[in-house]
């Protein structure tokens, strides 16, 4: 499917003329699949998992943010695709556009998929299974689907592997960007 048809429901949510969020364009994949990792301080502070999947992010907002701990489950709720080029996306999306708040991005790097199928089928079946290699996130991380249907909401499980550590709240640890070093009231006050 050509991104632009990934992209629609994207693009129908938004309106470029007031929002400095990207409108994506076509894109070969990349040659190292990436994921990015957004604070996201809209109606409530979450987290919004986001991973490179045929020229489009995968995207899932977490609600109470990744965690690495094996025993925590963080429920995972899909959203749509979103371009490529929200990757290193910070800013502050107006209030009354869809998703108005600040955003940073805490974390970003490269992953690689550790099932013999492909993201796609991993994805349509309700469970992938990847490697992270980010500046906070490393290790093994697993989505799981809760449900049958692809509406369902899903899992983010930290896998069990030498960086697990169930004592560290990462979160609390490093909150700020991975990219500018700014926090979420920087970002809002327009600091650079």
């Amino acid at each position: 499917m050509p991104v632009d048809d990934k992209l629609k429901i994207y693009r129908e949510k938004r309106d470029f003329e007031r929002t400095s969020e990207p409108a994506g364009s076509e894109r070969d994949p990349s040659e190292q699949p990436q994921f990015v990792v957004q604070k996201h301080d809209a109606s409530r502070l979450h987290y919004d998992f986001r991973i490179e999947v045929e020229g489009v992010l995968k995207s899932w907002a977490v609600p109470k943010g990744p965690s690495l701990d094996p025993r925590a489950r963080r429920l995972a709720v899909p959203t749509e695709d979103h371009p490529f080029e929200y990757i290193d996306f910070e800013g502050t999306i107006p209030e009354g556009e869809y998703g108005g708040g600040t955003m940073l991005v805490w974390d970003t790097g490269t992953y690689r998929n550790l099932k013999p199928i492909s993201m796609e089928e991993g994805l349509a079946k309700g469970r992938v299974e990847i490697w992270l290699d980010g500046h906070k996130l490393h290790g093994g991380f697993a989505l799981i689907r809760t449900g049958k249907s692809g509406d369902d909401n899903w899992l983010l499980i930290k896998m069990k592997d030498e960086h697990a550590d169930a004592e560290r709240d990462i979160l609390e640890a490093e909150p700020n960007s991975a990219l500018t070093g700014r926090s979420l009231e920087d970002i809002a006050a327009g600091k650079k």
